[in-house]
């Protein structure tokens, strides 16, 4: 079975003083539903359709299983990503 291909923002990439080589990713999607959990992104030039972030998909993954970089994400954008996180995880 093959598995398609999805987009996600990488969060945190491993160190080599880090306790596992795994990268922390959260999901992006089109589907956008204006629930808590999502960033809106808008439009972004590599995907067909306005998307979000879902930081409810938070999941830490093998950096092999990436494979290319399509774009950088503004700083504020990032820092919508960490305040939605931090409400999701009462943090």
């Amino acid at each position: 079975m093959v598995e398609k291909s999805r987009p996600v923002l990488v969060l945190a990439y491993p160190q080599p003083a880090d306790a596992r080589a795994l990268v922390v990713v959260v999901p992006l999607t089109s589907q956008i539903r204006g629930l808590r959990g999502e960033v809106p992104l808008g439009k972004l030039r590599w995907l067909p359709k306005p998307s979000a972030v879902n930081v409810q998909g938070l999941a830490s993954v093998d950096p092999r299983t990436l494979t290319r970089r399509l774009g950088v994400r503004p700083s504020e954008q990032y820092a919508a990503v960490k305040t939605a996180l931090r409400d999701l995880l009462q943090l």
